[in-house]
């Protein structure tokens, strides 16, 4: 059977970028194992006693994100759409821009994050408020950075189905993600987030 152009794109940038994941999960593993650092500062988020000290998100974010350009990709091969009327080339330069500004946002925010020392994983506790840098201009860059790159795959494989899939899947991220980290920032951290908040947008 001969796969598209297009479903191609989408499957290998979802093997490349799953690769990546999973080889920057091992590389945390081994770090703290070594280190023996601990994830947490014992404090536990004051929704109550006993209260998980992590934001309850529904999945890690990388993975909700490769799981619609997988999604993306199987849609390519079942139910094939035309491929986007730009020729080749300028896809291709227009798709890897948009990914590299992508990257270049996730990259800016976890550098803020490591200078404060908290965790970027939201299934971790998170043990310091990061305002500055790139959070100056968004609340949510490594989430704004992942919705470039999955956008500029799209656009590079020239998929309406990828393209079309932003919807569900920034909606998926704003209710199962971002919106239960909102409310564990805010008992965590209280007015501090809360004025955060108020002066900064969700996206941009």
């Amino acid at each position: 059977m001969a796969f598209s152009e297009t479903v191609l794109i989408l499957a290998g940038g979802t093997v490349v970028l799953l690769i990546g994941f999973g080889i920057r999960v091992a590389m945390r593993a081994v770090t703290d194992a070594a280190a023996a650092v601990p994830r947490s500062d014992g404090r536990e988020a004051t929704g109550g006693p006993g209260a998980p000290d992590v934001a309850g998100v529904i999945a890690l974010p990388p993975l909700i994100f490769l799981g619609f350009l997988a999604a993306a990709a199987v849609l390519e091969t079942v139910i094939p759409l035309p491929a986007l009327a730009a020729q080749a080339p300028a896809r291709y330069l227009g798709g890897a821009v948009l990914a590299a500004c992508g990257f270049g946002i996730i990259f800016m925010a976890a550098g803020r994050f490591r200078a404060a020392g908290t965790n970027i994983p939201p299934t971790l506790p998170t043990t310091a408020l990061v305002v500055d840098g790139i959070y100056r201009r968004t609340r949510n860059p490594f989430y704004l950075g992942a919705a470039l790159v999955y956008l500029g795959l799209g656009v590079a494989a020239g998929s309406f189905w990828a393209i079309g899939l932003v919807v569900p899947l920034l909606w998926v991220i704003n209710t199962g993600v971002i919106a239960r980290e909102e409310r564990y920032l805010e008992r965590k951290f209280g007015d501090a987030y809360r004025a955060y908040k108020a002066r900064v947008r969700r996206w941009i």
